[in-house]
């Protein structure tokens, strides 16, 4: 059975650097055999967005899943920083997605598969997890999602 870093690498991906901490917060956190992600979106080196936009008005839901998928990469990145690698992980429990929506955009949810698509590619059935995907009126620097999330380590 290969290792969450095998995958990773037969799908051909490239983490991203991971973000700096910045403020009196850190982007992850071990408790027990659980490790809480802060939040995180599509941003690159510097913490400069990569995709902006609002979903309904500037972004379609295929874009929103693209940002949902770099967002996923990010948060891989955070974690593999943190841990020293991907193996440990045994399943992704709970995913959080805030979706910047335009009024009357009502499918937050279907943005948010980008992300949960990416975490059982990675982890197999360990990827599969809660959510919530809920749609907001703004997000940092008009970023299209922000997903928090929570893992377990084996």
């Amino acid at each position: 059975m290969a290792t969450n870093e095998e995958r990773l690498a037969a799908l051909g991906v490239t983490l991203p650097p991971p973000f700096r901490d910045e403020a009196n917060r850190v982007r992850a956190l071990r408790s027990g055999i659980h490790v809480y992600m802060s939040g995180h979106g599509p941003l690159g080196e510097g913490n400069v967005p990569l995709v902006v936009g609002k979903l309904g008005r500037e972004l379609s839901i295929e874009q929103g899943r693209e940002a949902a998928r770099i967002t996923g990469l990010c948060c891989l990145s955070t974690l593999r920083h943190y841990l020293g690698t991907l193996d440990p992980v045994v399943r992704c429990v709970r995913v959080m997605g805030f979706i910047n929506c335009a009024p009357g955009f009502n499918r937050p949810s279907e943005v948010l598969h980008g992300f949960s698509d990416l975490m059982v590619d990675v982890f197999g059935e360990g990827g599969r997890h809660c959510r919530s995907a809920i749609g907001v009126a703004e997000l940092y620097s008009d970023i299209p999602i922000e997903v928090e999330a929570l893992f377990e380590l084996g």
